[in-house]
C-alpha cells in the first residue's frame, strides 16, 4: 500500500529557512576573511557566538522574497538593491546600537554616510551584490544543493536538521543577547 501522505520534498518555507542558513554561515566566512585581510588576524565576526551573520541571511531572504522579480532587470534590481539594503543595513544598526548600545560597523570614515551606519559606498556594494547574488550565486548555490544534497537525503532527515538548526539559532540568539546586555551593565 502506497504511502500518500509521505513527503517528498522541503516545503517552500523550509527552502527558505535552509537558505537562510546556508547565506548566514557564507556571510560569517566572508566577514571573518574580510577581517582577516584588514586586521592580519582572526576576528570573531558578528552579533552570534555561533558561525553565523544573520544580517546577511536575512538579506538573502530579501532578496529571493522581494526583489528577485527585478532579475531580468538588472538597473531596477541594483537601484531598488540599493534602496532597500541601505534601508535595512540602516535600520539593522539603529536597532542594534538601541538594544544593546554598541556597533558593529561604521561607516564614519566613509565619503558620504549617513551616521555611520550606511554609505554610499556600501549602497553601491549592495546593488552590485544583488545582481551577482541573483543572477550568478544563489542559482549556482541552488543547482549544487538540490544535485549534491537535496536529492541524497531524506526529507524527514532534511526536515529534521532545518529544526535542529533553528533550535540552535534560536538559543544562541537568546544566549547573545544576555551576553551583550550584560556588556552594557
Amino acid at each position: 500500500m502506497k504511502n500518500n501522505n509521505k513527503k517528498v520534498r522541503l516545503s517552500k518555507l523550509e527552502n527558505y529557512i535552509l537558505y537562510f542558513f546556508i547565506y548566514a554561515f557564507l556571510g560569517w566566512c566572508f566577514e571573518t576573511l574580510y577581517a582577516v585581510y584588514e586586521l592580519g588576524h582572526f576576528v570573531k565576526r558578528g552579533f552570534l557566538f555561533g558561525p553565523m551573520c544573520p544580517i546577511y541571511g536575512y538579506g538573502a531572504l530579501i532578496l529571493l522574497i522581494f526583489l528577485r522579480k527585478y532579475q531580468k532587470n538588472s538597473f531596477k534590481l541594483f537601484f531598488m538593491s540599493m534602496i532597500v539594503f541601505s534601508a535595512f543595513e540602516y535600520f539593522v544598526s539603529f536597532a542594534l546600537e538601541g538594544a544593546f548600545m554598541a556597533h558593529w560597523w561604521d561607516y564614519t570614515n566613509e565619503f558620504f554616510n549617513l551616521n555611520g551606519r550606511i554609505s554610499v559606498l556600501f549602497s553601491f556594494v549592495w546593488g552590485v551584490s544583488a545582481i551577482l547574488f541573483i543572477n550568478h550565486i544563489h542559482p549556482f548555490m541552488k543547482k549544487q544543493l538540490n544535485k549534491r544534497i537535496i536529492k541524497k537525503i531524506p526529507v524527514l532527515i532534511q526536515s529534521t536538521i532545518i529544526k535542529i538548526l533553528c533550535l540552535i539559532y534560536i538559543v544562541d540568539t537568546i544566549l547573545s543577547c544576555i551576553a551583550h546586555a550584560k556588556v552594557m551593565i
